[in-house]
This record gives structure tokens, sequence and C-alpha cells, in this order.
């Protein structure tokens, strides 16, 4: 062998299996190096998976308990508004009641009024009567009108006649004398009169439109012949 002969290098050569086992170790060792560089910094940056769990679980059972609230307060709002209607209806249904018994009982007293105004003039009136005329304009071309006809003789028998109502207007300039009712009238069942001591009577006529009422009077007719009358100015 001389000097310039090419140098020879000696390596040792390991088993697989030894090599295998070299490299799992490695491996793993890399593994765990990283899993606890990760958990490090999830530590620094404050996110702990067990805290976090717990704070999900603290959050999920305050929205649980909000829910339930929510849903509680909705129920009793609904239940307070349906309430609320009904006292609304109550009360609306009350106020038309009220109304209708403020108008009956406004009539009652006006009857009252009307009846006691007719006592003392009834004492040992014989024959037939009218008492108290009224009459009223509720429109410019109708007149509501309210009498009694009374019969003040004892044991007499029930009579039986008419009521005939004369309305002077004034038309055109002109004054005009306009009867109720016309001849062959549909209503005339209306004027009829049945009674033995009394019956009250009550309408509303109908005057052409332009016609100014000035008066009204009331007349009974027994067969044709005129028994009483009795007149009042408007």
């Amino acid at each position: 062998m001389s000097i310039s002969a090419p140098k020879m290098t000696i390596k040792r050569h390991l088993p697989w299996p030894l090599r295998a086992v070299f490299l799992a170790v490695v491996v793993g060792l890399g593994g765990a190096i990283a899993m606890w560089a990760y958990d490090l910094g999830r530590n620094f940056a404050g996110l702990n998976p067990s805290g976090m769990k717990d704070q999900v679980a603290t959050l999920s059972e305050q929205v649980r308990k909000l829910g339930a609230e929510r849903d509680q307060l909705s129920s009793s709002a609904n239940a307070a508004e349906s309430q609320l209607n009904i006292e609304r209806s109550a009360q609306t249904q009350l106020a038309g009641q009220i109304k209708a018994l403020e108008t009956e009982n406004a009539k009652l007293k006006e009857d009252l009024a009307f009846f006691e105004s007719l006592l003392p003039t009834n004492i040992g009136v014989q024959g037939i009567t009218i008492q108290r005329l009224k009459a009223e304009i509720i429109a410019p071309n109708q007149l509501r009108y309210r009498l009694l006809v009374i019969q003040g003789e004892k044991g007499a028998r029930e009579f039986t006649g008419n009521l005939q109502l004369s309305v002077t207007v004034l038309q055109a300039g002109k004054s005009a004398i306009i009867n109720f009712p016309e001849q062959n009238a549909a209503d005339l069942a209306r004027y009829k009169l049945a009674f033995k001591y009394y019956q009250r009577v009550e309408g509303i006529l109908t005057l052409p439109e332009g016609a100014t009422i000035k008066a009204i009077q009331a007349r009974v007719l027994d067969r044709g012949q005129m028994r009483t009358q009795q007149s009042v100015n408007l």
C-alpha cells in the first residue's frame, strides 16, 4: 500500500428494528414537545379549556333562565291584555246599558210629570176630554204629538171614536191647514180610539217640505160628531 491510496470510511450499521424504535422515540418526543408548547400558549392567552367549559355551562344556564323568565313574562302580558280587553268590552256594554236606562228613566219621569199634571183636572170631569196636548217640532217638516183622551163618567161604557189632527202651517207666504188622517190614508187605524177610562195617543206627523208649523189642534170625533178639542201654538 502506498501513500496515494484512497481513504476508507468505516460506518456502523444499526439493525432496522432499533432504527424503528429510535425513530418512534424521536417522533413521540417531538409530539409531546409540540403539545406542551400548544398548551403553554393557550394558558398564556387565557384559553383554559376546563375554564371555558365552566363558562359555557354557566352562560347556557343563564340563557335558559332568561328564556324561562321571558316566556313567563310574555304569558303574563298576554293574560293581562286579554283581561284588559274583557274589561273594556264589559265597560262598553255597561255604558250602553247605563245610557239606555238613563233614556228610559228620563221618559218615565216625563210620563210621571205628564200624568201628575192631569190628576187635579180629572176630578169631577164628565164626558170625553182631551188632557194636556203636547207637541214639539223634531225636524223642519216633522211634528211629534202626544195627548191623553179621558172618559170621566162613572160606569160609562167603552168609547169608540176617532182622533183628528189639524196642523196650521205657513206655506209660500200663505196660511194653510193640513188635516190628519187624510181620506183613504193607509194609517187610519192609528187614529182609532177605543177605551173605557183613558187612552194615550202619540205619534209623528210629516208635513210638506218648506212648510212652517204654527199650531196643532186635536179633536175627538164620535160618529163624525166632535166631542172635544184642544189646541196648542208652536
